[in-house]
Order: structure tokens, then sequence, then C-alpha cells
């Protein structure tokens, strides 16, 4: 019984990699997908303050009574109104994503590899709010508009099924945005726009035909933003007391806690293959 279990799993290996011969995956092919976009909160992000303007942030915002002024706290979302009471408005973290992608991949035996240049339209929002004692709102906004990324891919083919891992190259369009009710102060904004980073995934497609394929996909998305700055500074009447000029009267800069903007994607796909 033993040998006769063994023969038939060694005719089951040499059938499948004798079909994954015969169904190439080997060529160039056109995809697109469709899926949900999903974006990972960064746990406990707040605004961080660099009072003295030496480039590191974590400072203390004190009040001319040396009070923290940023006492009431902070919260994930844009403020609802100026007083940390009022709480945050939630932030879109989902949308539907869609997605262009051309590639190429090569069969050796059963195993498949190849890579990939894909653009995915999607829109996501990521705000963090600080609360001052004045009272006062102070809202960070960043909002992914689309991506490029460029992936490596390799898989193990069984027939007309191909079960792959993939990883590469993301380069994210985002828009920054900064909004606040305090209107005794200056607010210069600098720095923002796109942010490089990374992708990883898991993936299942399968032949229809010899040249129509579908497939499930899930994919991680990192990117860094970290370069997003604002200056509290003097009007020209602001007054020298405001806890923004006390430590340098240039100003305070400020910047988000956290500079990862994480989403994963969940898709199906379909590609054309030549």
């Amino acid at each position: 019984m033993r040998n006769l279990l063994l023969a038939a799993a060694s005719l089951t290996l040499l059938a499948g990699a004798a079909q994954a011969q015969d169904a190439s995956w080997t060529g160039v092919y056109v995809g697109v997908s469709a899926g949900l976009a999903d974006r990972k909160e960064s746990g406990g992000e707040t605004i961080g303050f660099d009072t003295n303007l030496d480039g590191r942030y974590g400072d203390t915002v004190s009040t001319a009574a040396g009070a923290n002024a940023f006492s009431p706290g902070f919260c994930g979302g844009s403020y609802s109104t100026n007083a940390a009471a009022g709480g945050c408005r939630k932030d879109d973290d989902t949308d539907v994503e869609l997605s262009a992608r051309l590639g190429y991949d090569y069969q050796m035996g059963a195993f498949v590899v190849g890579g990939l240049v894909e653009y995915t339209q999607v829109q996501l929002n990521d705000a963090v709010t600080a609360f001052s004692t004045t009272p006062a709102g102070y809202a960070f906004n960043r909002k992914l508009n689309d991506l490029w990324a460029v992936r490596a891919r390799g898989g193990y083919a069984m027939g007309d099924s191909l079960l792959y891992a993939t990883g590469g190259y993301a380069r994210g369009n985002l828009k920054h945005s900064f909004n606040t009710t305090n209107g005794v102060n200056s607010f210069t904004r600098s720095g923002g726009g796109d942010a490089n980073g990374y992708q990883i995934g898991l993936g299942y497609e399968r032949k229809l035909t010899p040249n129509v394929t579908v497939g499930l996909e899930w994919l991680r998305t990192s990117l860094k933003d970290d370069d997003y700055v604002v200056r509290a500074g003097n009007t020209g009447t602001t007054a020298a007391t405001n806890p923004f000029l006390l430590t340098n009267t240039a100003g305070t800069d400020f910047l988000r806690t956290s500079d990862k903007f994480k989403f994963d994607s969940y898709r199906v796909t379909a590609s054309y293959r030549f």
C-alpha cells in the first residue's frame, strides 16, 4: 500500500509538471484589477513641535504662564470644532481602487518569474488634529490620489493555475493640507508632494483560455511621508507672549509624528496574454 501511494503521488507530480509545461506562462500580458483599498491607522499619532527651530521635534509649546499649550490633546481625523470636546471627523479609510498593468513572465519548469509596471487610481485620506487651550484646532491632512508601482513576481505554476508572491517599488501622489481655527498666527506650509515606498503581496491567477486569466491579489503598500512642515509665525501684530513665539521669535515648526502611509488592497484581476 505504501509503495502504491508513493507511486500515485509521483504520477500526480509528474502529471502536474507536464500540464504546467503544456500551459506555458511565458510572455507579455496586459491586465486590469478592481478592488478595495483599506488604509491602516497610525495608532496614537500626534503632532510634534520644534519651538527653538533646531530641526528636532518633541518640544513642549508652553504658554506665558508655563503651562502646556496643547494639554487638550490630539485625535485622529480633522477637528469638528475648535475644542477637543467636539472631537474629530473620521477619515475616509477605504475606497474602491482601479489598476492597469503591463508585465512579462518567464516560465522555467513549474516556476514562473517576471515583472510588471502598474498604475492605480485610489483616494484615501489620513488626518490628525492637535487642540490648544486657546481653544483652537490644528489639522494636518494627506490624501493619496494615485500610485505607480514597479514590481517583480515569482510563483509556482500548476497547469492552468499560478500561485505567486510579488514585491517592489511604489510612488504615491500625496496632496497635503493644513487647516486651523487659529486666527492670531501666520502659518507657512512647506514640503510635501510625492512619497516613495514599497509594495509586497500574494496572488492567485488562473487561465480561462490560453490567453485570458483571472485572479485574486492582496497587496500591502507602505509610503514614507515626512517632509510636510508648517511654521506658526508672527502676522506682524501677534503678541510677543504668543506660545509659538516665546522660545524663538521666528516661530515654531510642527509636523505629523508618523511618516508612514499604509494600506492594504484586496483585488480581483483579469489579464490578456499575448
